[in-house]
């Protein structure tokens, strides 16, 4: 089945002019990136805009929801008008099945658990024409790139790993719910003009170095924050050398530099994947436009002059990385890597080794890992570490179970998992004897922060390739260079594992007998949605009020965080996950992972009114109940991380009025900004020293409040003394009216109803 044909057929034959056009617009040749993006705007633009600066309004093509996210989008949706959304859209239910025991019984128990949030999912898709794919159909980006990616495209998606789809060349950016709502709406959906990073890549990938070892390496050097704000693009013939599943692994951990997305250039290994997952007509019909899919050939000649930035990687010489522990930008060559286990004092013993994720379960990967997999039987060497695998979709499980790969991993002990997110989100019911002992972990996965994948404080997460995990499974030592050093077999023998070995798509080709696909009805008007009012699950959303008018005055400080923290501090996913369609619930999570600057602890801040230390969220409700309002500070990237909107409405549900760092996320600054909230920076980055915890806080110039003129944020401080700091913003004229309006579905919301 090609999902979108008539649609893709409309964007191709449209795409020749808009880039002719486009090119006379901006007065010289175009990158890929740009060729998309100047094809895709909302209305005719009057002028070139300029990038890192200019707000553009876009229409993507679809728009795609994971399970977790998909609540509250859908919630939102609902409230907004529509009787059906204006563009494809689709669910995905990957992210509430938790790993705990093995496939099967993993996803009868997720659908036993489940049923009021998958019934309300199937339901509120049925109603409003949104393709739905049911829990074990796969997770959301092989998903897509099986089904719905193509070049040239533009996605958007509530998650921010839905880059993944740039390997198929397509633009796609993770968003929060709101900003699928616009969509969905009909309505622009706004991103300020992309910077442009160009990343040559030259040579060929051999031996035991993936494309995973290309975003590793590309993560040490930009680090979590050095693509903020910028579309990475990957050109040259080394691009063209590696699969287009490959591609979707380097895309896909983008969102680790903190990137609005990663892409690749249209080429013969996508062609051939297109065909492979039975869109041969797609692939035709990109045949035939090539050209425009592709930068154009000033900007390979002369790179510099089109990108903001280049770096360039020689594959033939890149080593295999492993990142981590806590933060996926520390990224170790495997030949330095042991040395620096044992300089940090990291735990050496390898407990638990994962592959798979949406990152790399691809059937490459799969076949890779499975060919180290078979040498271990050959050579009688067992699995020294807990070995799991989890496949990316229900096609690829099939297949790679027709192909004999699941049998191998089998003999090895290898524990295969459901088609799902499961450890790499934290859905994961760790076997561990002791919660608090330190520990070490390797994962295929995307992101390693404390916590991420097991809850555990103590755990030392890395991540690499799948073969690299799959070598360090049988070695069951972080300090094993699978390039040069032997292992001791069952039989006292030295030996050595061979390089893997593998192929970029099934000889046999894909399998699936039931691919977990449910086409919504065609007439949705008589579909009934119901949310019980009882539920602890789901929950209809009531708007937020609207800004008094005012400044804000009498504030306090709720918390001053220090250090990293993510959207995992901020709204911790794991057992909180049961929660992502029940604001009021989900909120009793909110900054519970934050450290405290004043104690250095989680989960303990000061409550102003009675001077004792208590939980975040049940401190912040004191002061709701006491119609105070407060505000939180951060540091650096405040907000990296996942796309999760939730940890933007639950400090405006519980009564914040603003959030003021050292700098912001793209995307949870944008889901500030969508609810209603005040985001803002200081405007020199020591003053975040100048906030103290006994504070009283004003927030003046809002009377006034305008694009590119600074706000004010007065310190009344213990000792009677005051600071005023000057504080800057992003925002422009449509989002200040975000603000005034009590969040952007107000807005939304009076357009429908007139």
């Amino acid at each position: 089945m090609v999902f979108d044909l008539d649609l893709i057929k409309k964007i191709y034959a449209a795409l020749p002019g808009k880039v002719e056009a486009a090119r006379k617009l901006t007065g010289q040749p175009l990158t890929l990136a740009e060729k998309i993006l100047y094809s895709h705007l909302f209305e005719t633009p009057a002028k070139a805009y300029t990038r890192g600066k200019d707000y553009v309004d876009f229409a993507p093509d679809r728009v795609a929801m994971q399970d977790a996210t998909a609540q509250m989008a859908l919630l939102q949706f609902m409230t907004c008008g529509r009787s059906k959304v204006a563009v494809p859209s689709t669910v995905h239910c990957d992210h509430l099945i938790q790993a705990k025991v093995g496939a099967r019984e993993d996803l009868a128990t997720a659908i036993d658990v489940n049923k009021e949030v998958y019934d309300f999912l199937a339901s509120i898709s049925n109603k409003y024409g949104i393709g739905f794919w049911k829990p074990g159909a796969g997770i959301i980006h092989q998903v897509v790139l099986e089904n719905y990616a193509f070049p040239g495209g533009m996605m958007i998606g509530t998650d921010s790993h839905t880059p993944n789809a740039g390997g198929l060349g397509m633009v796609a950016i993770g968003v929060g719910g709101a900003d699928a709502v616009d969509v969905m709406a009909g309505l622009p959906w706004e991103l300020k003009m992309p910077k442009l990073i160009g990343v040559k890549l030259t040579g060929k990938l051999s031996g035991w170095t993936s494309a995973k070892d290309v975003i590793l390496r590309v993560a040490g050097i930009l680090t979590v924050k050095g693509g903020t704000g910028a579309i990475v693009e990957y050109f040259g013939e080394g691009a063209d050398n590696l699969s287009a599943t490959g591609k979707g692994t380097i895309c896909n951990m983008g969102a680790e530099i903190g990137a609005t997305c990663s892409i690749f250039a249209y080429d013969e290994k996508m062609s051939a994947y297109l065909k492979a997952t039975g869109r041969e007509e797609v692939a035709a019909l990109a045949d035939g436009i090539r050209a425009h899919l592709r930068p154009d050939p000033e900007v390979y000649a002369q790179p510099e002059k089109y990108y903001d930035q280049v770096i360039e990687i020689n594959l033939s010489d890149l080593e295999p990385y492993v990142n981590g522990p806590f933060t996926p930008d520390l990224a170790w060559p495997i030949s330095k890597f042991a040395d620096a286990v044992k300089s940090n004092n990291w735990p050496e013993k390898l407990e638990v080794a994962l592959i798979g994720s949406c990152t790399n379960s691809s059937y490459e990967d799969i076949s890779r890992s499975a060919s180290l997999a078979k040498q271990a039987i050959d050579k009688n060497l067992k699995t020294k570490a807990e070995f799991t695998i989890t496949p990316g979709s229900e096609q690829v499980r099939y297949t790679i179970e027709k192909d004999g790969f699941l049998k191998t991993f089998d003999k090895i002990g290898g524990v295969v998992l459901a088609n799902a997110c499961g450890p790499c989100i934290g859905q994961w019911a760790r076997h561990i004897d002791d919660p608090n002992r330190k520990n070490s972990i390797i994962t295929s996965f995307n992101r390693n922060f404390a916590k991420r994948n097991d809850g555990l404080a103590a755990t030392h997460a890395f991540v690499a390739s799948p073969e690299i995990v799959t070598a360090f499974a049988i070695a069951g030592d972080l300090t094993f260079n699978p390039l040069k050093d032997k292992l001791k077999n069952e039989k006292g023998e030295e030996v050595m594992l061979d390089e893997p070995t593998g192929v970029e798509l099934p000889p046999k080709g894909f399998s699936v007998e039931d691919a977990g696909y449910v086409s919504p009805a065609a007439d949705g008007s008589k579909v009934n949605v119901i949310v019980s009012p009882e539920s602890k699950r789901l929950q209809l959303l009531a708007p937020f009020a609207p800004w008094e008018g005012t400044d804000l005055k009498g504030l306090r400080l709720l918390i001053k965080a220090k250090g990293k923290c993510t959207t995992d501090h901020i709204s911790m996913a794991g057992p909180w996950l049961k929660f992502r369609g029940h604001l009021d619930n989900i909120s009793n999570n909110m900054l519970i992972g934050a450290i405290n600057f004043f104690n250095e602890k989680t989960d303990s801040v000061k409550n102003q009114i009675s001077g004792e230390y208590g939980a975040v969220p049940a401190t912040q409700r004191a002061y709701k109940a006491a119609s105070i309002g407060t505000i939180v500070v951060g540091d650096e990237n405040y907000g990296e991380g996942s796309s999760r909107e939730h940890a933007a409405m639950e400090p405006r549900h519980l009564g914040v009025r603003a959030i003021v760092v050292r700098s912001f996320a793209r995307i949870h600054e944008t889901n500030l900004k969508k609810q209603g909230m005040l985001a803002l920076t200081f405007a020199n980055k020591e003053d975040y020293d100048k906030v103290q915890e006994d504070d009283v806080i004003d927030i003046t110039g809002l009377t006034s409040f305008a694009p590119g003129k600074p706000l004010t944020l007065v310190l009344h401080h213990k000792d009677g003394k005051s600071d005023n700091i000057t504080v800057n913003h992003t925002y422009n004229d449509q989002q200040i009216e975000w603000f005034k309006a009590g969040g952007a579905l107000n807005v939304i919301r009076k357009q429908f109803s007139k």
